[in-house]
């Protein structure tokens, strides 16, 4: 298994590369979902002790909404994509306005997250796809879970998956800002098994 702690920048800067790629996939599809265009952050690329992730992330009693998946295969990771709640349903009524012409008023919760989970779905798949074409693999997804909790809570999952592989993970994180609605922006993090970390970085040449 590979040993987190001999990361050097030159492969920190690879897997940073990877994240881009996969956000400006992510980015696009977003764009055409919510027919807005979409702003990214430059990724970032840490290795964190899985923990502290909520610390690391934001305030850890912030309530959040986040869509969770797995990718299946040879390349198994995970990906988060978290948002504050008030943008989450801003980006909801977005995508509302684009099915029916208008936001609809008072919907129920399993509506909204089921909006949510397709936005999260689309988004996660679009940034794997990226990943594949790097690699040259066909990686599938899970289907997404949506969960809406304080981020600390959220994270436990995180959590709970690398417990069992080590104390220490790969934590890619970037940012997708709706241009002109301020209010609406989304996190995707992204967390690589150690296994699939040492696929990553062979097949980009720096391990």
């Amino acid at each position: 298994m590979l040993d987190l702690s001999s990361f050097n920048n030159l492969q920190l800067d690879a897997v940073r590369e990877v994240g881009n790629i996969g956000t400006g996939n992510a980015a696009t599809a977003l764009s055409k979902l919510l027919s807005c265009a979409v702003e990214i952050a430059v990724p970032r690329a840490d290795l964190v002790s899985i923990y502290s992730l909520s610390e690391y992330y934001g305030n850890a009693d912030n309530v959040v909404a986040a869509v969770f998946v797995r990718s299946m295969g040879e390349f198994g990771c995970s990906f988060i994509f978290i948002q504050d709640e008030q943008a989450a349903d801003l980006m909801v009524g977005l995508l509302l306005k684009q099915q029916f012409g208008f936001i609809p008023t008072d919907l129920p919760q399993d509506v909204k997250d089921s909006a949510l989970s397709e936005v999260g779905n689309i988004v996660l798949s679009s940034f794997l796809r990226g990943i594949n074409s790097l690699l040259g693999v066909q990686q599938q997804i899970s289907v997404p879970g949506v969960a809406r909790d304080m981020l600390a809570s959220i994270l436990d999952v995180v959590v709970s998956i690398f417990g069992q592989m080590g104390e220490m993970a790969l934590f890619i994180n970037t940012e997708l800002r709706v241009e002109g609605v301020d209010k609406i922006s989304g996190n995707i993090v992204m967390l690589p098994d150690p296994d699939a970390l040492e696929l990553l970085l062979k097949k980009l040449q720096v391990l």
